[in-house]
């Protein structure tokens, strides 16, 4: 599920620098569809590097932008903070429910009127998120002292078969699903997944982009070039569905500008060189630029 999450950051947050960092770094944390995770401080310090007041700032600017927001009536170990992502938990909820008859519908992006789902905090235990000591649904219970890194309350083993990671190590992930390396509970392991590189349009996709406007917007050149250029920067992605894939590339064509018309290259030297010659100082470069845009026909000759 943080995959989700993360990807919701990286394509719609305006966040920029530290916060951007602070918002990836509980995103990669999510364990479910509520995009509730905790961390302390000291944690996010040491994935932002960035110093205790730029994450307090950090924290303060999300909240005010409504991307993040601190859940007071809950801690997780150690009486670690928790957040919520609220607007990642609005645009999962509406996507599950677009595509409940229909895994390939499109999902219109998220509005302010899309609104956020209640936390249930019965869901939240299971990730050792409980409700503050001396809340009414807090129950009672021992809390023992632990380190972040201390495998979930739920998993404690009796003390000859338990298994705690080496001092100084990353915590586990809050969810099964996202391992830190390639384990059994990876889901790209799963059938039916594929590359970007290898994902063929559809005709659903294509009949979308013509009926939005988009085919006429940019053309076929354009949007074979916008497809080209979005499975360069796919690529690297690790394999998911063909109802990812065509989720994802109706999202990229829809941001897609119009293709600028071509630009004269104001490198060409007079003489038909096409780039500085060696040996040329800045300066003759940029006088070489120059005359080369002086010497570009205006069609009015």
């Amino acid at each position: 599920m943080s995959v989700n999450a993360r990807e919701w950051v990286w394509e719609n947050s305006a966040s920029r620098g530290n916060a951007r960092l602070v918002l990836l770094s509980l995103a990669d944390r999510v364990p479910d569809d509520q995009c509730v995770a905790w961390a302390s401080l000291t944690s996010l310090m040491r994935r932002t590097n960035a110093s205790r007041n730029a994450v307090r700032a950090a924290i303060t600017a999300l909240s005010d932008a409504g991307e993040l927001e601190v859940l007071d009536d809950y801690e997780g170990p150690q009486h670690s903070t928790v957040y919520r992502l609220p607007r990642t938990a609005a645009w999962l909820a509406k996507v599950a429910s677009v595509r409940k008859d229909d895994p390939d519908a499109y999902v219109e992006p998220l509005t302010d009127t899309d609104s956020v789902p209640e936390v249930e905090g019965e869901r939240l235990r299971k990730h050792s998120i409980w409700p503050k000591a001396g809340a009414e649904s807090d129950p009672r219970r021992q809390d023992l002292p632990r380190s972040e890194s201390a495998p979930p309350r739920q998993n404690l083993t009796p003390p000859r078969g338990s298994i705690r990671p080496p001092s100084g190590s990353e915590p586990d992930p809050q969810n099964r699903s996202e391992p830190k390396v390639n384990r059994k509970y990876s889901s790209s392991s799963a059938a039916g997944l594929t590359s970007a590189t290898n994902w063929q349009v559809d005709d659903t996709s294509l009949s979308w982009a013509q009926q939005q406007g988009h085919l006429t917007r940019l053309g076929e050149d354009g949007l074979q070039a916008a497809d080209a250029k979005w499975r360069h920067h796919r690529s690297a992605w690790s394999p998911r569905s063909a109802a990812a894939w065509a989720a994802d590339w109706r999202s990229w064509i829809a941001r897609e500008h119009n293709p600028a018309p071509q630009r004269p290259n104001l490198y060409a030297l007079p003489g038909g060189t096409p780039a500085p010659q060696a040996g040329m100082t800045r300066a003759d470069a940029h006088m070489a630029a120059l005359l080369a845009a002086v010497d570009e026909p205006t069609g009015t000759e």
